[in-house]
């Protein structure tokens, strides 16, 4: 099944070129399928109160045009999948009957708890909700940035944590789009991310980036020197 939801782009959500920021994008889709899950009745609300809650660990966003300030957004989006742990749900964005955007995000339940990912999807109402349809985006494979353009130290501070107690997946594209931003303006740009490690509130985060021909490639080290979080923006 199908669900589609219109959003009214506002003014605070564009850039000094008056198209939609990238992260404010993101926000979108993450809005809309936390709206989605809560109709089918396994979303935010009913999962906190048990202990456990939605996180997204891969997104891939391909917009052939962004959004000016006003524009009617429309975001079509169905359950690909749920099995083996993660959820895929599926989008297609429109302005008017014009599609200008695809996306497929993957996602997985936490145990707030433990911090761990947890297998919930033998439930039958989360079979039910499968549409199944197969939205095809070729997944792009990050590799280690050896030599980084540039390196940004910044800080995880209150107003980047959301309900899950952790950094909001937005938050890490905002960061990194802050260091550095690809001209992509009048092409069809594509953003990649791999969630792999929280990070929390206080923690010192370095933004590793690398020019490229066709873009940016990014990698987020927490205070360990792990990589919390990946992302190539391309064009």
């Amino acid at each position: 099944m199908k669900y589609s939801y219109e959003y009214e782009i506002k003014y605070q959500e564009v850039d000094g070129r008056k198209k939609l920021r990238l992260f404010n994008m993101e926000n979108y889709l993450l809005e809309v399928a936390g709206r989605v899950a809560d109709s089918l009745g396994f979303g935010i609300a009913t999962l906190h109160p048990m202990g456990l809650t939605w996180i997204l660990t891969r997104v891939s966003l391909e917009m052939y045009e962004l959004p000016n300030p006003c524009d009617h957004v429309r975001f079509e989006t169905w359950i690909e999948s749920n099995a083996h742990m993660l959820s895929t749900r599926d989008f297609r964005i429109y302005r008017g009957d014009k599609l200008i955007g695809q996306c497929k995000s993957v996602w997985a339940v936490l145990d707030l708890e433990k911090r761990e990912i947890v297998n919930c999807f033998d439930d039958p109402m989360f079979a039910d909700a499968v549409d199944g349809e197969v939205l095809e985006m070729p997944r792009v494979r990050m590799t280690t940035i050896p030599e980084p353009t540039g390196c940004i130290a910044s800080k995880i501070v209150y107003s980047d944590i959301d309900y899950n107690g952790h950094c909001n997946s937005c938050r890490y594209l905002q960061k990194m789009t802050d260091a550095y931003l690809p001209d992509y303006y009048g092409k069809t740009v594509r953003i990649d991310i791999n969630y792999s490690k929280e990070v929390m509130l206080g923690e010192e985060v370095q933004i590793n980036y690398l020019v490229t021909e066709d873009g940016a490639q990014y990698q987020l080290k927490n205070s360990t020197g792990e990589t919390s979080c990946s992302a190539k923006i391309s064009f």
